[in-house]
Formats: C-alpha cells, structure tokens, sequence
C-alpha cells in the first residue's frame, strides 16, 4: 500500500510539472504573438488553454482520491492539499495568458506604440518565478521557493515603470490612449502570473517547513536593491 502511495504521489508531481510547462509555454507564446505581431501565435494559447482545464480536473481528481484512499500522514497531507492549491494558481496562470493573447489580437489591429522592452522582461521573471516554483515543490526546497519571493517586487517595479511611461504617452497623445490602456491591461496580466508563481512558492515553505507565511511578510526575505540599468519598454 505504502509503494502504491509513493507512486501515486509521483504521478501528481509529474501531471503537476506538465501544467506548469503548459502554463510556461502559453506565456511565451503570448508575448511572443505580442512582440512579434504575429496574431497566429494567439491561437497556440487558446489551444493549450483547453489541456491545462482538463488537467486541473485530473489532478483534483486525484488528490482528492489519495487521501480517500490512503488517509494519509500529516506531512504527506500538507503536499496533497498544497498540490491542490498549486494546481489552482496554474489554472489561473493560463487564464492570464489567455488574457494577454485576447488583448493582443485588438492591439495588433493598430500601428505599434513602441518598442516593447519592459513587457516581455517582466514575463521573462514571471516565467522563471513560475519554473523555480514548480522545481522547489518537486525538490522540496525551501531557499528556492524563498528566491521566488523576492522576484515578485522586481515585476512589480517594472510594472510601475510602464504605467508611468504610458500614462506620458497617454496624456501628451490622446490616439495612443486605447493602445496605452491595453499595454497596461498587459503588464497586469503579467503581474498576476507572478503573484500566482509566489503563491506556489508560499505553499512549498508550507509544505517544507510547516510555516504558513501567506500574510506575514516578516516572513519574507529582504527585497533586493532595485533594478539598476532598466530600459524603458
């Protein structure tokens, strides 16, 4: 019973892994459509969208299965119910991928603002707050998942960034105000796949150490200093 267990465990790691490089790749082919102004990409997104549903069911499905069935300890508890909340974030991290795809397809139906920087950066943090949390929930590993953490105030600072730049373009040309609104609209989707990645990563120092630190950012580690060198997007 106890190796039926373990194997039921692993799986859940693995269906969990996948969704996250579903969920990673739905965000690269998000900026990239948006980047590249090639409106095809969107649909990339839209497609994968449909197997991270239908694995979010599974991976219920099966967490709530494994402690029917096997009642398990209280460590072994923590991850099952910290999977189930990991596999939530997931879910709402491809929904803001779809988000910036949706907005994307109205934004490439006018001339381009600007040349992006700031926008795919952010999602290129995003995306690596997102990998580094997955890889501390498999590995277990708290100084990771606490990595995760400090990253979040960095798409945040960028994210400021870009709403005060548009906001001069905005209010110095009112025909970029539309497209002005929609980069921004952008930069929030990006910012809420952070916040899920920290999430996640919250729920590995649960898992890992015991300690709920979701409110209580004495918790947290110091933030870094900020970003030096950063072009505008």
């Amino acid at each position: 019973m106890e190796r039926h267990f373990d194997q039921d465990l692993q799986q859940l790691k693995e269906r969990l892994l996948t969704m996250g490089s579903l969920a990673e790749t739905m965000i690269h082919s998000a900026i990239k459509a948006l980047v590249d102004r090639k409106a095809e990409l969107a649909q990339d997104v839209y497609r994968h969208e449909t197997e991270v549903n239908a694995l979010q069911i599974e991976v219920d499905d099966r967490c709530l299965k494994m402690i029917a069935l096997h009642q398990p300890a209280a460590s072994d508890l923590r991850f099952i119910t910290a999977a189930m909340k990991i596999n939530a974030d997931l879910e709402r991290i491809a929904d803001q991928a779809v988000n910036i795809s949706q907005t994307t397809e109205y934004l490439l139906q006018e001339p381009q603002l600007k040349p992006l920087i700031d926008v795919p950066r952010m999602a290129e943090i995003a995306k690596k707050m997102l990998k580094d949390a997955l890889d501390s929930f498999v590995e277990r590993d708290e100084n990771l998942a606490r990595s995760v953490l400090v990253r979040d105030d960095q798409v945040d600072e960028l994210k400021e960034q870009l709403f005060r730049e548009l906001l001069t373009y905005m209010i110095s040309d009112p025909s970029t105000i539309k497209r002005g609104i929609d980069l921004i609209l952008i930069s929030r989707n990006i910012e809420r796949i952070a916040d899920h990645a920290t999430n996640i990563a919250e729920d590995v120092i649960f898992v890992v150490a015991g300690k709920d630190i979701r409110h209580h950012s004495e918790e947290k580690p110091s933030s870094p200093p900020p970003l030096s060198g950063v072009h505008k997007s």
